[in-house]
Formats: structure tokens, C-alpha cells, sequence
């Protein structure tokens, strides 16, 4: 075999080596995203998530996630993922929820199938791009201070702050 031959078969199968490392990543880019969920809002401060039900993993989840809208009373995203106990992806289950069902993230096992499920919900326009794998990563991130959202029933918020105002007040004169 001649030099050149042998540099150009060499050249063949980096080129070759790079085509399948290319083709085997299954991480989506942030341009990927804006690419596959094109953004024009149906309502003020319409959204999108990734909605998936039972996908075998994050990827088949976001890559046959539909294109649609959040309804008006949802304003989360969330995730649940569960996993073997070898951590590999078992079911993935995306989707827009309102408030009240954001309350609890967090990871626990399920004995009766050895599994674990973690969950976390966030807020933004597909903030669900990854599943949540451990207790650092299930966790419910807003961008919004939920008192302004009505966390707290008005009754309660006020209670609460009579009780921290007279905590103060009472260890002042003591």
C-alpha cells in the first residue's frame, strides 16, 4: 500500500469515527430545543414543557415530546423519573402542572419493585429539559417568589407574621 493510500484510509476512518460518535449522542443542545419548539404564545406568558407518559428514557421523552402550549392554569413543568437500582432509566413521565402538584420533590424508593422515583418541577419555557436523578437534582426551582403566586392563603400569611412580629417584640422586652 502506498503512503498517501494509507494517510487517506487513515482520514477515512477518523472521518468515519466522528460520523458515529455524532450519530450515538443523544444530548440535545439548547439550539436543538428553540429548533424543535418554536415559540409563539397563544395567551400572555404561555409556555411549553416537554409532556411525555411513560417514555423508556429522557431522550425518547423529549424527542417525541408534542409542540403544544401549557394550559393558562398550569404554570410548572415537571418531571418524575424512575430508575432501577443500577440507576438506568426506567419509565419517564413529563408534563404541566399547576402549583399544588410541585409542592413534594424529591426522590424515594419503591420497595415492591426495587425502584427509585425522583421528582422536580420548575418554571420556564421547557425548563424540563433533564430528569431528575438524586436528591440534588429533585427540586422544585422557580423564578417567581411563590408568595406573589398565593403560596400561603392571605388568613395564614398574616397569622404568620403576627407570630414573627410578636416573637420579636416579646424577646425585645425580656
Amino acid at each position: 500500500m502506498e503512503a498517501w493510500q494509507a494517510v487517506a484510509w487513515v482520514l477515512l476512518m477518523t472521518n468515519v469515527a466522528d460520523w458515529l460518535k455524532a450519530v450515538q449522542s443523544r444530548d440535545f443542545s439548547m439550539t436543538d430545543i428553540i429548533l424543535l419548539h418554536p415559540s409563539t404564545t397563544p395567551h400572555p406568558g404561555g409556555f411549553k414543557c416537554f409532556t411525555c407518559e411513560d417514555a423508556s428514557d429522557n431522550y425518547e421523552c423529549n424527542r417525541w415530546a408534542p409542540d403544544v402550549y401549557c394550559p393558562k392554569d398550569a404554570r410548572y413543568c415537571s418531571a418524575l423519573h424512575v430508575m432501577d437500582h443500577h440507576g438506568d432509566s426506567v419509565s419517564v413521565t413529563k408534563r404541566c402542572v399547576a402549583l399544588k402538584d410541585c409542592l413534594f420533590p424529591g426522590c424515594t424508593d419503591v420497595p415492591e419493585s426495587g425502584h427509585q422515583m425522583c421528582s422536580s418541577c420548575c418554571e420556564g419555557n421547557i425548563c424540563n429539559v433533564l430528569v431528575p436523578r438524586n436528591a440534588s437534582s429533585s427540586v422544585f426551582s422557580s423564578t417567581s417568589p411563590l408568595a406573589s403566586r398565593g403560596f400561603l392563603p392571605a388568613p395564614l400569611s398574616y397569622f404568620v407574621i403576627v407570630i414573627i412580629v410578636t416573637g420579636i417584640f416579646l424577646a425585645g422586652h425580656f
